[in-house]
Parts: structure tokens; C-alpha cells; sequence
């Protein structure tokens, strides 16, 4: 028997077994309670492959570029973070470093380590402890974060200075999307029923 928590009002409600199909509702604010999940494993293999292309592409190329005076500048999104840490914002610094590049990397990473196995009928080596830190480790993940305060920020530089949009600014847009997409498709119990299914 399992037990699903509402998350609008806290209600825990007691399921004999928790259906892969079918939308469930809080008996008493009729929150849905769980998606139709019937995602395959190779959507997920596929999005997060998609995923850690664009962030190789958002950390390799420029995010944009300032043309001020008749000199022109431009920065990635690694080279932000030793921006802020040169003025002396290293917490900041680290902040942003940790939640853009290596919260997204080890987000792709875990999931591509636990899915290429399953996808192949295997399990991965720590399996089980991989899938409970990349629980905590998606919550740390703030592209969209970023790239909202990037957006405003150059919009206010766009006073200025001439901006020019680089390769990694819209890399950073889909790989945002990307993982928006890849977050709804492997929930934590979605993971599980796929760990199930590779052991039948």
C-alpha cells in the first residue's frame, strides 16, 4: 500500500497501488495528486542527451556581446562566475558556478548514468543512492533563475551599450526548456517504475 501526500493541502491519501495511467484528485481540494506518467526510457535517454549538448554549447560559446565606445566584449557563462569572483563577490560567485553549471551537469549526469543501464536491462552499480541524490541535487538547479536575471540585466545594458545575442544565450533558452521537460517526464516515482520494470 502506498501513500500519496496532496501537494496543495497536505492530505495523505492510502492507494493500493499507484496507477501509471489516469489523473488523481485530493479527496479534499481536488488538487491532482499525480500525472499520467507513461514516459519510456528513451524519451528520457534522449532529452538528456539533448540537455547535455546544450549545456556543453551554453558554457562553450558566448553569452553575448557589448559593443561600447567601439570596443566590443564579450563573456560565456563560466567566465560570469570568475567575473563575480574577481570583484570580490565570491559567494556569489560560487552561487552562480554551483546552480548553472555543475547543478544542471550532475542533474544530466546522474540521470544518463541510471537510464543507459535501464534501458538496456541492467541496473547501474549504486543504483539507489544515485536516484536519492539526484532528488536533492535537482532542487539546486536554477537555470531559469539565471537566465530571468540575465535577461533583465541586459535589457537595462541595453541602454548603454549595443547588445548582441550569443549562441549560448539561446542554448541557455533551450536547454532551460529541455530540462523543464526532462524534470516533468522523471519524477521520483516514475524512476522507480522503471527500476521495477528492468527487474521483471
Amino acid at each position: 500500500m502506498s501513500i500519496i501526500v496532496c501537494p496543495a493541502c497536505d492530505l495523505a491519501h492510502r492507494l493500493a497501488s499507484a496507477p501509471a495511467t489516469g489523473r488523481m484528485r485530493c479527496a479534499r481540494c481536488r488538487a491532482p495528486l499525480q500525472r499520467p506518467e507513461n514516459a519510456a526510457v528513451d524519451t528520457a535517454i534522449a532529452l538528456a542527451i539533448c540537455a547535455l549538448v546544450l549545456l556543453l554549447l551554453t558554457n562553450a560559446y558566448p553569452l553575448v556581446t557589448m559593443q561600447i565606445n567601439g570596443s566590443s566584449r564579450d563573456t560565456t557563462l563560466i567566465g560570469a562566475a570568475l567575473g563575480l569572483y574577481a570583484q570580490g563577490f565570491d559567494s556569489l560567485a560560487a552561487l552562480v558556478f554551483l546552480t548553472t553549471v555543475i547543478g544542471p551537469l550532475l542533474q544530466i549526469g546522474a540521470l544518463l548514468y541510471v537510464l543507459i543501464p535501464l534501458w538496456r536491462g541492467r541496473r547501474a552499480p549504486g543504483q539507489g543512492t544515485v536516484l536519492r541524490v539526484f532528488t536533492q541535487v535537482r532542487t539546486w538547479s536554477f537555470m531559469e533563475v539565471f537566465l530571468l536575471g540575465a535577461l533583465a540585466a541586459l535589457v537595462r545594458l541595453a541602454k548603454f551599450a549595443h547588445i548582441t545575442p550569443g549562441i549560448a544565450l539561446w542554448s541557455c533558452v533551450l536547454l532551460m526548456l529541455c530540462l523543464s521537460e526532462l524534470i516533468s517526464i522523471t519524477s521520483p516515482e516514475q524512476l522507480w517504475r522503471w527500476v521495477e520494470r528492468s527487474r521483471q
